[in-house]
């Protein structure tokens, strides 16, 4: 699969456990990181672990490996890496803290499908 085919696959895993605001950006053009950030927000740490989980279960049916997790723990803030496909799962407070759209303001939105 195509790296924006995981991540659409990824952002519907998030919107089928009822992830919050959820932002997909296109990075490939600012950053080497990755060709994608999905940024998602949970109503809880037990919500964020339950989001984490449906994504990691969604990408690897696509066959993409989980390469790391950080932050698991804390549960305020979770990052899984994909290599093409950075996914952050967050705390409503820990987004507002953290900010990422507004530090990859550069990025490309991609709209998610309904």
């Amino acid at each position: 699969m195509n790296p924006k085919t995981i991540a659409l696959t990824a952002a519907k895993a998030l919107e089928e456990k009822k992830g919050i605001n959820i932002k997909l950006l296109e990075v490939a053009d600012v950053t080497t990181l990755a060709e994608y950030f999905l940024i998602c927000t949970g109503s809880s740490s037990t919500h964020v672990k339950t989001l984490c989980d449906a994504v990691e279960e969604a990408v690897d049916g696509c066959g993409e490996p989980l390469l790391h997790r950080e932050g698991h723990r804390g549960g305020t803030w979770v990052l899984l890496d994909f290599g093409s496909l950075v996914c952050h799962v967050f705390t409503d407070e820990t987004r507002r803290f953290y900010d990422l759209e507004r530090m990859w303001n550069d990025a490309k939105p991609i709209a998610l499908e309904a």
